[in-house]
Protein backbone atom coordinates (compact mmCIF):
# COMPACT_ATOMS: atom_id res chain seq x y z
CA UNK A 1 0.00 0.00 0.00
CA UNK A 2 1.44 3.75 -0.57
CA UNK A 3 1.27 5.62 2.11
CA UNK A 4 0.12 9.51 2.37
CA UNK A 5 2.92 11.81 3.00
CA UNK A 6 2.08 14.78 5.52
CA UNK A 7 0.54 17.74 4.18
CA UNK A 8 -1.89 15.50 2.36
CA UNK A 9 -0.37 15.72 -0.99
CA UNK A 10 -1.32 13.15 -3.51
CA UNK A 11 0.72 9.85 -3.85
CA UNK A 12 3.29 9.56 -6.51
CA UNK A 13 1.66 7.47 -9.48
CA UNK A 14 3.46 4.13 -10.24
CA UNK A 15 6.27 4.23 -12.81
CA UNK A 16 5.03 4.02 -16.41
CA UNK A 17 2.04 5.77 -16.27
CA UNK A 18 0.32 9.06 -16.64
CA UNK A 19 -0.44 11.59 -13.84
CA UNK A 20 -3.53 11.31 -12.48
CA UNK A 21 -6.36 13.78 -13.30
CA UNK A 22 -6.36 16.48 -16.87
CA UNK A 23 -3.98 16.15 -18.87
CA UNK A 24 -1.27 19.30 -18.45
CA UNK A 25 0.02 18.75 -22.08
CA UNK A 26 -0.60 21.95 -24.23
CA UNK A 27 -0.32 23.04 -27.68
CA UNK A 28 2.51 24.66 -28.44
CA UNK A 29 2.15 28.15 -29.55
CA UNK A 30 4.14 27.25 -32.97
CA UNK A 31 1.86 24.38 -33.71
CA UNK A 32 -1.43 26.80 -33.25
CA UNK A 33 -0.04 29.17 -35.22
CA UNK A 34 0.37 27.49 -38.13
CA UNK A 35 -2.71 25.75 -37.99
CA UNK A 36 -4.31 29.47 -38.56
CA UNK A 37 -1.94 30.31 -41.27
CA UNK A 38 -3.25 27.00 -42.78
CA UNK A 39 -6.82 28.30 -42.54
CA UNK A 40 -6.54 31.59 -43.76
CA UNK A 41 -4.58 30.07 -46.62
CA UNK A 42 -7.78 28.20 -47.38
CA UNK A 43 -10.06 30.83 -46.94
CA UNK A 44 -7.92 33.08 -49.02
CA UNK A 45 -9.64 32.78 -52.33
CA UNK A 46 -12.79 32.92 -50.97
CA UNK A 47 -11.93 36.28 -48.96
CA UNK A 48 -10.34 37.48 -52.66
CA UNK A 49 -13.70 35.99 -54.54
CA UNK A 50 -16.73 37.63 -51.95
CA UNK A 51 -14.31 41.15 -51.98
CA UNK A 52 -13.81 41.22 -55.42
CA UNK A 53 -17.30 39.93 -56.43
CA UNK A 54 -19.63 41.61 -53.41
CA UNK A 55 -17.69 44.11 -51.46
CA UNK A 56 -16.03 46.42 -53.71
CA UNK A 57 -19.12 46.28 -55.57
CA UNK A 58 -21.30 47.20 -53.22
CA UNK A 59 -18.52 50.00 -51.55
CA UNK A 60 -18.11 51.22 -55.33
CA UNK A 61 -21.67 51.58 -55.99
CA UNK A 62 -22.47 53.65 -52.60
CA UNK A 63 -19.96 56.08 -53.68
CA UNK A 64 -21.14 56.40 -57.34
CA UNK A 65 -23.88 57.28 -56.26
CA UNK A 66 -23.43 60.12 -54.55
CA UNK A 67 -21.29 61.99 -58.05
CA UNK A 68 -23.19 63.27 -61.53
CA UNK A 69 -23.90 61.62 -64.50
CA UNK A 70 -20.22 61.53 -65.46
CA UNK A 71 -18.99 60.91 -62.46
CA UNK A 72 -16.58 64.12 -61.91
CA UNK A 73 -18.39 66.13 -59.66
CA UNK A 74 -20.52 65.82 -56.21
CA UNK A 75 -24.07 65.24 -56.56
CA UNK A 76 -25.23 64.60 -53.07
CA UNK A 77 -28.74 63.54 -52.67
CA UNK A 78 -30.26 64.39 -56.31
CA UNK A 79 -29.75 60.73 -57.70
CA UNK A 80 -31.70 59.73 -54.30
CA UNK A 81 -34.13 62.25 -54.68
CA UNK A 82 -34.87 61.39 -58.34
CA UNK A 83 -35.90 57.51 -57.22
CA UNK A 84 -39.19 59.48 -55.35
CA UNK A 85 -39.66 62.70 -58.35
CA UNK A 86 -39.45 61.00 -61.47
CA UNK A 87 -42.32 59.31 -62.82
CA UNK A 88 -40.40 56.14 -64.49
CA UNK A 89 -38.90 55.21 -61.36
CA UNK A 90 -41.67 55.93 -59.12
CA UNK A 91 -43.63 53.01 -61.33
CA UNK A 92 -40.86 50.98 -60.66
CA UNK A 93 -41.14 51.03 -57.02
CA UNK A 94 -44.66 51.10 -57.10
CA UNK A 95 -44.85 47.86 -59.60
CA UNK A 96 -42.13 46.39 -57.11
CA UNK A 97 -44.03 46.55 -53.94
CA UNK A 98 -46.93 44.44 -56.23
CA UNK A 99 -44.32 42.21 -56.89
CA UNK A 100 -43.24 41.48 -53.33
CA UNK A 101 -47.44 41.15 -51.91
CA UNK A 102 -48.90 39.32 -54.19
CA UNK A 103 -46.31 37.15 -56.45
CA UNK A 104 -44.51 35.18 -53.06
CA UNK A 105 -48.40 34.68 -51.66
CA UNK A 106 -49.58 32.95 -55.05
CA UNK A 107 -46.63 30.76 -55.63
CA UNK A 108 -46.67 29.63 -52.05
CA UNK A 109 -50.18 29.53 -51.49
CA UNK A 110 -50.48 27.49 -54.91
CA UNK A 111 -47.44 25.10 -54.08
CA UNK A 112 -49.21 24.63 -50.59
CA UNK A 113 -52.30 23.28 -52.33
CA UNK A 114 -51.29 21.09 -54.67
CA UNK A 115 -48.43 19.51 -51.94
CA UNK A 116 -52.02 18.78 -50.13
CA UNK A 117 -53.98 17.71 -52.58
CA UNK A 118 -51.01 15.16 -54.36
CA UNK A 119 -50.04 13.86 -50.91
CA UNK A 120 -53.15 11.22 -50.90
CA UNK A 121 -53.73 10.55 -54.97
CA UNK A 122 -51.63 7.78 -57.09
CA UNK A 123 -50.28 9.81 -59.73
CA UNK A 124 -49.25 12.60 -57.35
CA UNK A 125 -45.60 12.32 -58.23
CA UNK A 126 -46.18 12.56 -61.96
CA UNK A 127 -48.40 15.61 -61.03
CA UNK A 128 -45.22 17.18 -58.61
CA UNK A 129 -43.30 16.65 -61.78
CA UNK A 130 -45.33 18.56 -64.09
CA UNK A 131 -45.59 21.35 -61.86
CA UNK A 132 -42.17 21.44 -60.98
CA UNK A 133 -40.96 21.36 -64.79
CA UNK A 134 -40.93 24.70 -65.80
CA UNK A 135 -38.21 25.29 -63.09
CA UNK A 136 -36.13 23.93 -65.58
CA UNK A 137 -36.83 26.15 -68.00
CA UNK A 138 -34.52 29.54 -68.11
CA UNK A 139 -36.03 33.16 -67.41
CA UNK A 140 -35.32 33.95 -70.92
CA UNK A 141 -37.30 31.02 -72.08
CA UNK A 142 -40.16 31.50 -70.25
CA UNK A 143 -40.15 35.17 -71.43
CA UNK A 144 -40.32 34.15 -74.70
CA UNK A 145 -43.07 31.21 -74.29
CA UNK A 146 -45.66 33.91 -72.27
CA UNK A 147 -44.88 36.55 -75.02
CA UNK A 148 -46.53 34.32 -77.26
CA UNK A 149 -49.29 33.21 -74.93
CA UNK A 150 -49.78 36.59 -74.62
CA UNK A 151 -49.97 37.74 -78.14
CA UNK A 152 -52.93 39.58 -79.06
CA UNK A 153 -53.75 37.56 -81.96
CA UNK A 154 -56.22 35.32 -81.25
CA UNK A 155 -54.36 32.55 -83.55
CA UNK A 156 -51.30 32.79 -82.07
CA UNK A 157 -51.67 33.44 -78.56
CA UNK A 158 -52.98 30.79 -76.39
CA UNK A 159 -54.92 32.92 -73.97
CA UNK A 160 -56.99 35.57 -76.77
CA UNK A 161 -57.70 32.25 -78.53
CA UNK A 162 -59.71 30.57 -75.32
CA UNK A 163 -61.09 34.05 -74.54
CA UNK A 164 -62.25 34.59 -78.13
CA UNK A 165 -63.26 31.10 -78.24
CA UNK A 166 -65.37 31.63 -74.66
CA UNK A 167 -66.78 35.45 -76.13
CA UNK A 168 -67.58 33.68 -79.72
CA UNK A 169 -70.00 30.56 -77.96
CA UNK A 170 -72.03 33.08 -76.24
CA UNK A 171 -71.70 36.17 -78.87
CA UNK A 172 -71.60 35.66 -82.54
CA UNK A 173 -69.23 37.75 -84.51
CA UNK A 174 -70.08 40.50 -86.91
CA UNK A 175 -69.85 38.83 -90.59
CA UNK A 176 -68.38 41.91 -92.62
CA UNK A 177 -66.79 44.07 -90.23
CA UNK A 178 -64.98 47.65 -92.14
CA UNK A 179 -67.67 46.88 -95.00
CA UNK A 180 -68.77 50.27 -96.06
CA UNK A 181 -70.54 51.63 -99.61
CA UNK A 182 -69.26 54.44 -101.40
CA UNK A 183 -70.48 57.65 -102.00
CA UNK A 184 -72.29 56.86 -105.22
CA UNK A 185 -73.76 53.69 -103.65
CA UNK A 186 -77.51 54.36 -102.56
CA UNK A 187 -76.43 53.70 -99.49
CA UNK A 188 -75.67 55.85 -96.59
CA UNK A 189 -74.91 56.39 -92.77
CA UNK A 190 -77.88 55.53 -90.48
CA UNK A 191 -76.21 56.63 -87.44
CA UNK A 192 -74.69 54.12 -84.84
CA UNK A 193 -72.58 52.59 -87.50
CA UNK A 194 -75.81 51.32 -89.59
CA UNK A 195 -75.96 52.03 -93.06
CA UNK A 196 -79.41 53.28 -94.78
CA UNK A 197 -80.79 54.19 -98.41
CA UNK A 198 -81.18 57.06 -99.53
CA UNK A 199 -84.60 56.94 -100.42
CA UNK A 200 -87.77 54.71 -99.58
CA UNK A 201 -88.43 51.85 -101.13
CA UNK A 202 -91.52 51.01 -102.95
CA UNK A 203 -92.97 47.57 -103.92
CA UNK A 204 -92.29 45.66 -106.77
CA UNK A 205 -88.92 47.11 -106.75
CA UNK A 206 -85.32 45.46 -106.47
CA UNK A 207 -83.14 47.27 -104.04
CA UNK A 208 -79.28 47.16 -104.88
CA UNK A 209 -77.05 47.11 -101.92
CA UNK A 210 -73.16 47.29 -102.64
CA UNK A 211 -70.58 47.50 -100.10
CA UNK A 212 -67.01 47.50 -100.28
CA UNK A 213 -64.14 47.30 -97.90
CA UNK A 214 -64.70 43.43 -96.78
CA UNK A 215 -61.58 41.75 -97.02
CA UNK A 216 -61.35 38.28 -98.91
CA UNK A 217 -60.71 36.10 -96.05
CA UNK A 218 -63.41 37.64 -94.41
CA UNK A 219 -65.97 36.36 -97.21
CA UNK A 220 -68.25 33.21 -95.92
CA UNK A 221 -66.68 30.55 -97.64
CA UNK A 222 -69.90 29.07 -99.39
CA UNK A 223 -70.43 32.97 -101.05
CA UNK A 224 -71.51 32.53 -104.43
CA UNK A 225 -71.47 35.46 -107.16
CA UNK A 226 -74.17 37.88 -107.00
CA UNK A 227 -77.53 37.42 -108.42
CA UNK A 228 -79.24 40.67 -109.70
CA UNK A 229 -82.69 40.69 -108.15
CA UNK A 230 -85.78 40.33 -110.28
CA UNK A 231 -89.20 41.86 -109.42
CA UNK A 232 -90.81 40.30 -106.66
CA UNK A 233 -95.03 39.70 -107.00
CA UNK A 234 -97.94 39.90 -104.44
CA UNK A 235 -96.12 43.71 -103.56
CA UNK A 236 -92.82 42.05 -101.86
CA UNK A 237 -89.88 43.72 -102.01
CA UNK A 238 -86.50 41.67 -103.25
CA UNK A 239 -82.79 42.72 -103.29
CA UNK A 240 -79.56 42.08 -103.76
CA UNK A 241 -76.68 42.73 -101.19
CA UNK A 242 -73.12 42.02 -102.41
CA UNK A 243 -69.58 43.42 -102.25
CA UNK A 244 -69.00 45.89 -105.20
CA UNK A 245 -65.97 45.15 -106.13
CA UNK A 246 -63.70 43.36 -108.82
CA UNK A 247 -60.74 41.29 -108.52
CA UNK A 248 -57.90 42.53 -110.56
CA UNK A 249 -60.32 46.06 -111.94
CA UNK A 250 -63.15 46.78 -114.05
CA UNK A 251 -66.86 46.98 -113.25
CA UNK A 252 -69.07 49.25 -112.70
CA UNK A 253 -70.61 50.61 -109.42
CA UNK A 254 -74.11 49.99 -108.09
CA UNK A 255 -74.23 47.17 -111.09
CA UNK A 256 -73.97 42.85 -110.26
CA UNK A 257 -70.55 41.97 -112.15
CA UNK A 258 -70.49 38.39 -112.86
CA UNK A 259 -67.30 37.86 -110.81
CA UNK A 260 -68.43 39.74 -107.33
CA UNK A 261 -69.82 37.81 -104.81
CA UNK A 262 -72.92 38.06 -102.93
CA UNK A 263 -72.82 38.78 -99.02
CA UNK A 264 -74.40 36.11 -97.45
CA UNK A 265 -76.10 36.31 -94.12
CA UNK A 266 -75.92 40.35 -93.88
CA UNK A 267 -78.93 41.29 -92.18
CA UNK A 268 -81.40 43.39 -93.74
CA UNK A 269 -84.31 45.46 -92.08
CA UNK A 270 -86.84 47.63 -93.29
CA UNK A 271 -87.35 50.72 -90.78
CA UNK A 272 -90.47 53.05 -90.88
CA UNK A 273 -90.38 55.89 -88.34
CA UNK A 274 -87.57 54.83 -86.84
CA UNK A 275 -88.73 51.58 -86.16
CA UNK A 276 -88.46 48.11 -87.45
CA UNK A 277 -91.30 46.50 -89.93
CA UNK A 278 -89.64 43.90 -91.56
CA UNK A 279 -86.20 42.14 -91.65
CA UNK A 280 -84.21 39.68 -93.94
CA UNK A 281 -81.19 37.74 -94.40
CA UNK A 282 -79.17 37.86 -97.67
CA UNK A 283 -78.49 34.13 -99.49
CA UNK A 284 -75.49 32.73 -100.28
CA UNK A 285 -75.82 35.14 -103.79
CA UNK A 286 -76.96 38.19 -102.21
CA UNK A 287 -80.96 37.64 -102.56
CA UNK A 288 -83.29 38.44 -99.81
CA UNK A 289 -87.14 39.32 -99.97
CA UNK A 290 -88.52 41.36 -97.57
CA UNK A 291 -92.91 41.27 -97.23
CA UNK A 292 -95.51 43.89 -98.40
CA UNK A 293 -95.42 45.49 -95.06
CA UNK A 294 -92.06 47.07 -96.11
CA UNK A 295 -93.40 49.23 -98.85
CA UNK A 296 -92.22 52.90 -98.44
CA UNK A 297 -89.63 52.07 -95.51
CA UNK A 298 -86.31 53.16 -95.88
CA UNK A 299 -83.82 49.84 -96.11
CA UNK A 300 -81.28 49.18 -93.30
CA UNK A 301 -78.32 47.23 -92.97
CA UNK A 302 -77.83 46.93 -89.24
CA UNK A 303 -74.59 47.75 -87.01
CA UNK A 304 -74.71 44.22 -86.21
CA UNK A 305 -73.10 43.37 -89.64
CA UNK A 306 -70.15 45.52 -89.63
CA UNK A 307 -69.19 45.29 -85.85
CA UNK A 308 -65.12 44.55 -84.97
CA UNK A 309 -65.12 41.16 -84.05
CA UNK A 310 -63.44 40.07 -80.53
CA UNK A 311 -60.13 40.12 -81.04
CA UNK A 312 -59.57 38.61 -76.84
CA UNK A 313 -58.07 40.92 -73.88
CA UNK A 314 -55.18 42.91 -74.43
CA UNK A 315 -53.03 40.71 -72.03
CA UNK A 316 -49.76 43.15 -72.50
CA UNK A 317 -51.28 46.67 -72.13
CA UNK A 318 -50.71 49.09 -69.55
CA UNK A 319 -53.63 47.57 -67.47
CA UNK A 320 -52.85 43.82 -67.45
CA UNK A 321 -49.35 43.47 -68.55
CA UNK A 322 -48.31 43.65 -64.68
CA UNK A 323 -50.89 41.03 -63.88
CA UNK A 324 -49.47 38.85 -66.78
CA UNK A 325 -45.55 39.05 -66.14
CA UNK A 326 -46.77 38.38 -62.14
CA UNK A 327 -48.70 34.90 -63.61
CA UNK A 328 -45.74 33.56 -65.67
CA UNK A 329 -43.21 33.84 -63.03
CA UNK A 330 -46.13 32.00 -60.60
CA UNK A 331 -46.08 29.42 -63.06
CA UNK A 332 -42.44 29.02 -63.09
CA UNK A 333 -42.19 29.57 -59.03
CA UNK A 334 -45.27 26.89 -57.96
CA UNK A 335 -43.07 24.24 -58.15
CA UNK A 336 -40.27 25.10 -56.36
CA UNK A 337 -43.06 26.75 -53.45
CA UNK A 338 -44.67 22.52 -53.81
CA UNK A 339 -41.73 20.69 -53.31
CA UNK A 340 -40.40 22.26 -50.74
CA UNK A 341 -43.82 22.07 -48.84
CA UNK A 342 -44.17 18.68 -49.70
CA UNK A 343 -40.97 17.66 -47.92
CA UNK A 344 -42.38 19.72 -45.02
CA UNK A 345 -45.78 17.89 -44.97
CA UNK A 346 -43.50 14.17 -45.33
CA UNK A 347 -42.24 14.79 -42.11
CA UNK A 348 -45.24 15.84 -40.08
CA UNK A 349 -45.92 13.68 -37.59
CA UNK A 350 -49.59 11.48 -38.43
CA UNK A 351 -50.41 10.83 -35.14
CA UNK A 352 -51.49 13.87 -34.61
CA UNK A 353 -53.38 14.54 -37.58
CA UNK A 354 -55.21 11.39 -37.42
CA UNK A 355 -56.05 11.71 -33.22
CA UNK A 356 -57.84 15.11 -34.55
CA UNK A 357 -59.49 13.05 -37.11
CA UNK A 358 -60.66 10.43 -34.35
CA UNK A 359 -61.80 13.69 -32.63
CA UNK A 360 -64.30 14.62 -34.64
CA UNK A 361 -62.42 17.12 -36.60
CA UNK A 362 -62.82 17.42 -40.54
CA UNK A 363 -60.31 17.66 -43.16
CA UNK A 364 -60.70 21.49 -43.11
CA UNK A 365 -60.22 22.09 -39.73
CA UNK A 366 -57.46 19.37 -39.56
CA UNK A 367 -55.65 21.61 -42.72
CA UNK A 368 -56.59 25.27 -41.28
CA UNK A 369 -55.47 24.34 -37.38
CA UNK A 370 -52.80 21.63 -37.41
CA UNK A 371 -51.07 21.29 -40.70
CA UNK A 372 -50.55 24.62 -41.50
CA UNK A 373 -49.39 25.47 -38.36
CA UNK A 374 -46.93 22.97 -37.67
CA UNK A 375 -45.79 23.60 -41.65
CA UNK A 376 -45.50 27.54 -40.31
CA UNK A 377 -41.19 27.58 -40.64
CA UNK A 378 -41.34 25.69 -44.15
CA UNK A 379 -44.23 28.24 -45.46
CA UNK A 380 -41.16 31.05 -44.14
CA UNK A 381 -39.04 29.96 -45.98
CA UNK A 382 -41.04 29.68 -49.28
CA UNK A 383 -42.45 33.10 -48.51
CA UNK A 384 -38.36 35.03 -47.60
CA UNK A 385 -36.91 33.20 -50.48
CA UNK A 386 -39.70 34.28 -53.56
CA UNK A 387 -39.90 37.91 -51.79
CA UNK A 388 -35.76 37.95 -52.04
CA UNK A 389 -36.14 36.73 -55.50
CA UNK A 390 -38.67 39.11 -56.84
CA UNK A 391 -37.39 41.98 -55.67
CA UNK A 392 -34.45 40.88 -57.98
CA UNK A 393 -37.43 40.14 -61.31
CA UNK A 394 -35.42 41.12 -64.53
CA UNK A 395 -35.80 38.80 -67.01
CA UNK A 396 -39.53 38.00 -67.63
CA UNK A 397 -40.52 41.81 -67.49
CA UNK A 398 -37.63 42.95 -70.38
CA UNK A 399 -38.85 39.91 -72.48
CA UNK A 400 -42.40 39.57 -72.10
CA UNK A 401 -43.61 43.49 -71.39
CA UNK A 402 -43.29 45.10 -75.35
CA UNK A 403 -41.95 48.45 -75.95
CA UNK A 404 -45.54 50.68 -75.94
CA UNK A 405 -46.04 49.18 -72.28
CA UNK A 406 -42.50 48.34 -70.81
CA UNK A 407 -42.80 51.71 -68.97
CA UNK A 408 -46.33 50.46 -67.41
CA UNK A 409 -44.35 47.06 -66.27
CA UNK A 410 -41.00 48.32 -65.19
CA UNK A 411 -39.58 47.41 -61.97
CA UNK A 412 -36.43 48.54 -60.23
CA UNK A 413 -34.18 45.80 -61.36
CA UNK A 414 -35.42 46.77 -65.01
CA UNK A 415 -34.99 50.67 -64.39
CA UNK A 416 -31.60 49.74 -63.01
CA UNK A 417 -30.57 48.06 -66.41
CA UNK A 418 -32.36 51.20 -68.38
CA UNK A 419 -30.62 53.61 -66.54
CA UNK A 420 -26.88 52.30 -66.52
CA UNK A 421 -27.04 51.19 -70.24
CA UNK A 422 -27.40 52.82 -73.34
CA UNK A 423 -26.30 56.41 -74.73
CA UNK A 424 -28.29 58.76 -72.24
CA UNK A 425 -26.99 56.43 -69.14
CA UNK A 426 -26.98 57.88 -65.88
CA UNK A 427 -24.64 56.01 -63.55
CA UNK A 428 -25.45 57.85 -60.80
CA UNK A 429 -28.78 57.24 -60.73
CA UNK A 430 -28.23 53.87 -61.61
CA UNK A 431 -25.94 53.12 -57.95
CA UNK A 432 -28.69 54.75 -56.69
CA UNK A 433 -31.18 52.17 -57.64
CA UNK A 434 -28.86 49.39 -56.93
CA UNK A 435 -28.89 50.58 -53.34
CA UNK A 436 -32.04 51.17 -53.07
CA UNK A 437 -32.48 47.27 -53.65
CA UNK A 438 -29.75 46.16 -51.41
CA UNK A 439 -31.85 48.61 -48.66
CA UNK A 440 -34.73 46.68 -49.55
CA UNK A 441 -33.56 43.03 -49.76
CA UNK A 442 -31.67 43.44 -46.28
CA UNK A 443 -34.56 43.82 -43.98
CA UNK A 444 -35.74 40.43 -45.74
CA UNK A 445 -31.94 39.08 -45.04
CA UNK A 446 -31.90 39.49 -42.43
CA UNK A 447 -35.85 38.44 -40.72
CA UNK A 448 -34.37 35.27 -42.72
CA UNK A 449 -30.86 34.89 -40.73
CA UNK A 450 -32.70 35.44 -37.45
CA UNK A 451 -35.66 32.46 -38.36
CA UNK A 452 -32.98 30.10 -38.66
CA UNK A 453 -31.19 30.99 -35.73
CA UNK A 454 -34.34 30.38 -33.84
CA UNK A 455 -34.74 27.49 -35.21
CA UNK A 456 -31.25 25.93 -34.66
CA UNK A 457 -31.38 26.90 -31.07
CA UNK A 458 -34.74 24.65 -30.82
Amino acid sequence: MSTVKAGGSDPAPPAGRRPYGPSRVRTPRSVTGTRRVIAAAFLLPALVLLGALVVYPIVYSVYRSFLDQAGTGFAGLDNYRALFTDDTIRTAVRNNAVWVVFAPTVATVLGLIFAVLTERIRWGTAFKLIVFMPMAISMLAAGIIFRLVYDQAPERGIANAVAVGVHDTFSASSGFPKAHPLPVHPLKAGGGGSFVTKEPVRAGEAVRLPLVGVAPAKMPGDARPAKAATTAAGGKITGTAWLDFTKGGGGKPNVVDPEELGLKGITVEAVRDGKVVASATAGADGVFTLPASADGAQIRLPADNFREPYNGVDWLGPTLVTPGIIGSYVWMWAGFAMVLIAAGLAGLPRELLEAARVDGANEWQVFRRITVPMLAPVLAVVLVTLMINVLKIFDLVFIIAPGSSQDDANVLALQLYRSSFGTDADLGIGSAIAVLLLLLVIPVMLFNIRRMRKEGRR
